[in-house]
């Protein structure tokens, strides 16, 4: 079992810091480029767009050829489209190599997530999930200075080496044994389970906290340079942010495991409602930059217990765990990608609040959907 999480929270590193890659690069590949504030929105969006179109693709390979089979695939459209990253010098295959990323990270995640549900207790699911997730932060946090480096001293070689890792951590996930029974569920059963009520409720929690992570890499950076802040002060702000996201998300999912998946989604809700809704009041660089590391730390609270709601609630409806890590995938992509555009689209018309009072208003209303049992019936 520790091999198990080992290979899969590695697989999950390196798919997240090539995902975090593309921040310091936009600068350097807008001037090479002429890349306009669209086409690097655009690049940027790329990566999601190519997950969320992945999604059921990923959970039907994992249905039919096995977690490890689609955690290899995965991989190895990861190294392929990254040396691709690395060595192209045009925005339309730069993005479609961004989008292949995204494709195989879906791939990726929804073997890997199938693959350590299928083989955890359910006693033991949130705090399993919270170690890999723990991991897959990680590769966030080493995604921008990856990217930095890339800047300096080129794309290609870089990316190429780095790469590599991915060949290799492919062998290492070919030798550990995939005991899990392929089910040869139909997406179609899945899409008929989509319209539950439980269902729709789990889908929206696992959504919502990519909503608010998506306006808030659109917004922070944007005020943070607004009070004078500069490029450094914003990657630290969110280095030390997700640190300290990754220090949370393994404590958390072991509390859902013990008292409930609903009580830190509760807390996670009140806390986002109140520090989102507070964005407009620091005045300083240093009280924005603590106010966007607190955002962080709720967020860190929400994903373990929201993936292990969703799969308790696949579960109990009978939808395969790789269907379920899929709808986790679509889930999030959706979430960004709605976040980073609407929060960025309203932020340009109303202000940089707007989306972040809004969004903390939903919060607060989706506290509601919490009350109800997110739990459905054997019927």
């Amino acid at each position: 079992m520790e091999r198990l999480v080992l290979v899969v929270s590695a697989a999950v590193f390196i798919d997240t810091m090539f995902y975090a890659v593309i921040s310091p690069l936009l600068p350097d590949l807008s001037h090479q480029l002429g890349l306009s504030k669209l086409s690097a929105g655009v690049m940027t969006a790329s990566y999601p767009a190519g997950m969320l179109i992945g999604s059921f693709p990923g959970g039907v390979l994992a249905v039919r050829r096995g977690p490890r089979f689609t955690v290899c695939v995965g991989l190895l459209m990861l190294v392929a489209s990254t040396v691709a990253f690395g060595w192209l010098d045009s925005a339309p295959a730069l993005d479609v190599a961004r989008f292949a990323e995204g494709f195989g990270g879906a791939c990726s995640w929804a073997g890997g997530i199938a693959w350590l549900v299928a083989a955890t207790p359910l006693e033991r699911r949130g705090a399993v999930i919270g170690k890999a997730l723990a991991m897959a932060i990680g590769g966030s946090l080493f995604g921008p200075a990856i990217g930095a480096v890339a800047s300096a001293i080129g794309r290609g070689p870089l990316f190429t080496v780095l790469a590599m890792s991915g060949l290799v951590l492919t062998t290492f996930v070919r030798s550990v044994p995939d005991q899990t029974e392929s089910s040869q569920q139909s997406v179609t059963v899945v899409i008929k389970m989509m319209g539950r009520p439980a269902m729709m409720r789990g889908l929206w929690l696992m959504a919502l906290p990519a909503v608010v992570s998506g306006t808030l890499n659109v917004l922070a950076p944007l005020q943070i340079h607004k009070f004078g802040g500069g490029a450094a002060v914003i990657g630290a702000t969110f280095l030390v942010g997700a640190g300290l996201e990754a220090i949370v998300s393994p404590w958390v999912g072991h509390l859902s495991d013990r008292h409930g998946r609903l009580l830190p989604l509760r807390l996670g809700l009140v806390g986002t409602a109140i520090t989102l809704g507070c964005f407009t009041l620091p005045t300083t660089t240093l009280e924005l930059s603590m106010l966007v590391i607190l955002v962080c730390i709720v967020l860190g609270g929400f994903w373990a217990p929201a993936m292990a709601l969703l799969s308790d609630v696949s579960e109990r409806y009978g939808i395969d765990q790789a269907h379920a890590a899929a709808l986790m995938n679509l889930a999030w992509a959706a979430g960004q990608i709605v976040g980073a555009a609407g929060g960025g689209a309203t932020a340009k018309a109303f202000g940089d609040s707007f989306p972040a009072v809004v969004t903390a208003g939903v919060c607060v209303l989706s506290i509601a959907a919490t009350r109800r049992s997110t739990v459905p019936d054997r019927g």
